[in-house]
């Protein structure tokens, strides 16, 4: 691998070791923590190093709670591992009640937890699917940058769901500032 300017979260592929994350940085080498080999020193300029996903060099020195962020992204990303994602609290043991216009109809009653649980799997499944699209070898940067912005609107159109989430954190963030859809 040629750049020798990656920076902390960088995704790695290694031909001996397989994939892994940039976790440290020194001056000739980076701390790679591979998902089936933990981690090792590998050299900067180690040929059998490709770059999957880059992430900016930052100038500051790291600190240990950004590390653990990057690597909890990491893994879900690489593992398709979920995070724990608490419900609001005002929300638990609730219920939600889908009332048809007709009166004839019966109501349909689906407890807050299920609907809250299949929330957070769309969420995570668009997750894998943005990884798998920029992680693409085949798709030109254009065509990622494309479709991200679909995915990038579906993420707008569920915000309506952040109501449920007991973290801010967790919510769903569209476009900054665009026009809702």
């Amino acid at each position: 691998m040629e750049q020798t300017t990656l920076g902390i979260g960088t995704r790695l592929q290694h031909t001996l070791y397989g994939p892994g994350v940039i976790v440290g940085i020194k001056y000739a080498t980076y701390l790679v923590s591979f998902i089936n080999h933990g981690i090792k020193e590998v050299d900067k300029t180690d040929d059998k190093l490709d770059e999957i996903i880059p992430e900016n060099v930052s100038v500051e020195i790291e600190t240990t709670a950004e590390v653990e962020k990057s690597l909890l992204k990491i893994l879900r990303l690489w593992g398709g591992i979920t995070e724990n994602v608490p419900l609001g609290d005002k929300w638990i043991k609730g219920m939600m009640l889908l009332q048809p216009a007709d009166k004839s109809l019966k109501p349909k009653e689906i407890p807050i937890e299920d609907f809250f649980h299949k929330v957070v799997m769309l969420r995570d499944r668009l997750r894998v699917l943005e990884q798998n699209i920029n992680s693409s070898k085949t798709l030109s940067d254009e065509e990622k940058v494309n479709i991200q912005q679909y995915i990038t609107r579906c993420y707008g159109s569920l915000t309506t769901f952040n109501v449920l989430f007991k973290n801010k954190e967790q919510h769903f963030v569209g476009e900054k500032g665009g026009k809702d859809d």
